[in-house]
């Protein structure tokens, strides 16, 4: 039996098991990647089932298409490189000259490459004993104080009694907009006093008035400003000294916010953020208007950091933990579903 109907058959299981508990979540995570990476799944695996049309056999010509279409779909250029590489290697130990075997091939090398060892790595690092503290952080516009908000709600959700602090005290109505998620989410909130304060002072501050009132986890919402590298390196090692000071811990997760939409420019802000902060994750937000879904094939080949989120849509249960299975099941449903029949 091939990779393919292997997959199918454990997806179809998959799908009988959710479907047997629908009335206790609505809509499966399986149907949400499903829906989130609809634009994705038609930019990167339809351009990918067209080279079957185009060309008879695997050839040169075949593979520099192939790569167009990889980099098109911002998987990456140095990682495109590698990866065809790898599939004229295997096409010629395995005398593979159809455009159809060779697309089998394509995905079935994802998903070798991808499925093992990923559940744990996508895990938030939640001390059973202590007050957690998460930084995040991000440029303007990607969609940081909804994901802190949305992150919270499933933290609540989870039973876990959450404080925030609004620390990034120069974007103009960021802290507003926090109160808001805290309101809404039914969280307290530490800000600052005065605009432009010091946002270390008010980290200082929150982790006071979070472990007084007992809280489970800390979410510091940080400024995520590049233009001035060494500025943002400074600010972010006064706020890890005062976590480290008050909690005699270091920050349990800094969380890089990068827009889907932005593809390599997300990919560059990753490795300008990974450069000045200690990252722990990414959280990938709006997959759903995103035709970029090879983003995370290079954020996974650029950096030893894991999504551990990932935005599938507007609604505040929309923020999902990041399943590398159901990702490329995603991405690449159709054409597992043509190589099934």
């Amino acid at each position: 039996m091939s990779l393919f109907k292997r997959l199918r058959r454990n997806k179809k299981q998959q799908d009988e098991v959710l479907t047997a508990v629908k009335e206790v979540r609505t809509v499966s995570v399986s149907e949400k990647y499903d829906s989130g990476m609809k634009k994705s799944r038609e930019s990167f695996t339809k351009k990918i089932q067209s080279l079957i049309t185009k060309h008879r056999e695997v050839n040169e010509e075949y593979f520099k298409e192939l790569e167009e279409v990889l980099i098109m779909s911002d998987v990456g250029v140095a990682y495109v490189m590698k990866l065809v590489e790898d599939l004229k290697t295997q096409a010629r130990i395995k005398n593979v000259t159809s455009p159809e075997e060779m697309n089998e091939m394509i995905f079935s090398y994802l998903f070798e490459k991808y499925l093992d060892g990923e559940e744990d790595t996508t895990k938030l690092n939640i001390a059973e004993d202590r007050m957690s503290v998460f930084l995040v952080i991000g440029v303007n516009g990607v969609g940081k104080t909804t994901s802190i908000g949305k992150l919270t709600k499933k933290l609540v959700d989870e039973g876990k009694k959450v404080h925030m602090v609004a620390a990034d005290t120069f974007r103009a109505g960021a802290v507003q907009q926090l109160v808001e998620w805290s309101k809404r989410v039914g969280v307290e909130i530490t800000t600052p006093e005065q605009e432009g304060q010091d946002p270390a002072s008010v980290v200082y501050k929150g982790i006071e008035t979070a472990k007084a009132n007992g809280a489970d986890v800390l979410l510091i919402d940080t400024a995520g400003r590049l233009q001035n590298k060494s500025n943002l390196m400074k600010e972010l090692e006064k706020v890890y000294g005062i976590i480290q000071k008050l909690t005699e811990n270091p920050a349990d997760e800094t969380l890089l916010v990068l827009d889907a939409t932005t593809g390599q420019n997300g990919v560059s802000q990753a490795a300008a953020f990974n450069e000045v902060a200690k990252l722990t994750g990414i959280i990938l937000t709006k997959m759903d208007s995103s035709s970029k879904g090879g983003i995370i094939l290079s954020i996974k080949d650029s950096f030893n950091v894991p999504v551990k989120y990932i935005g599938l849509g507007e609604a505040l249960e929309d923020l999902e933990q990041f399943d590398i299975k159901e990702y490329l099941y995603a991405l690449t449903s159709e054409m597992v579903e043509e190589a099934d029949e």
